[in-house]
């Protein structure tokens, strides 16, 4: 059984939340704010978190940026903000995925089970390729860990899922509605400005000048690939 921490400041929408959650056969836990969340998770066996982002004591992006020095738990964002700016920062922070609120609940379970899917497999599949290097850039998907240069890469599931896919087809260019697709596993809706972060922010852990890539390419109007070294 799965267990989902849910973490917001108004009771009632947690209340809500355990109930879709119980119903779909999780294991829920609560917290009310991004400290209390850190502290369950330190104790706990959390398989993916529903962070809300304005929080008193500790806000959702801080405790996912805390959490992300340590933890690879898939984390969707809950905001009532609609503005693009806020969903950017989750996502850039190391946010799985972000729900506006108010939300549809279907459409949130959904979500939910598409980050467990994937985070299961990231975790339990066997890979026709155990291991990549590709110039600096070293994969083992055995391990599922990244090095550059020899020495280790901190990646969040999403960024690991891009670089895997991208590196296990060097040379191939993808769009970004075909990565989303593959990686978050759902509708390619937004998919263009989600991929485009979290392209950004793998640049910045593998690439020397990330502004002037030697692996992550973009080929304009096309998508993005990995660099045969």
């Amino acid at each position: 059984m799965n267990t989902v921490l849910v973490c917001d400041d108004e009771r009632d929408i947690v209340t809500a939340l355990k109930i879709y959650l119980a119903a779909e056969g999780y294991n829920v836990l609560e917290a009310f704010d991004g400290q209390q969340a850190l502290d369950i998770i330190a104790e706990n066996e959390v398989d993916l978190v529903l962070m809300d982002v304005m929080m008193p004591v500790m806000d959702g992006i801080t405790a996912t940026a805390q959490l992300r020095e340590h933890s690879n738990i898939p984390v969707i964002m809950l905001t009532a903000k609609s503005q693009d700016i806020d969903k950017v920062l989750g996502l850039g922070i190391g946010a799985d995925d972000y729900v506006t609120k108010p939300f549809n609940p279907v459409e949130l379970m959904a979500r939910v089970k598409s980050q467990l899917r994937r985070f299961t497999r990231l975790g339990g599949r066997a890979a026709a390729v155990n291991s990549i290097t590709i110039g600096g850039v070293c994969i083992n998907d055995d391990e599922k860990s990244v090095t550059l240069d020899g020495e280790p890469v901190s990646l969040t599931p999403i960024e690991y899922s891009i670089l895997f896919m991208l590196m296990s087809n060097a040379g191939k260019v993808f769009s970004s509605m075909e990565i989303y697709r593959q990686v978050w596993d759902g509708d390619a809706y937004g998919a263009e400005k989600t991929v485009a972060v979290h392209i950004r922010h793998l640049r910045e852990k593998i690439e020397i000048n990330p502004a002037d890539p030697r692996y992550i390419k973009v080929i304009w109007g096309q998508g993005y690939k990995f660099e045969k070294c």
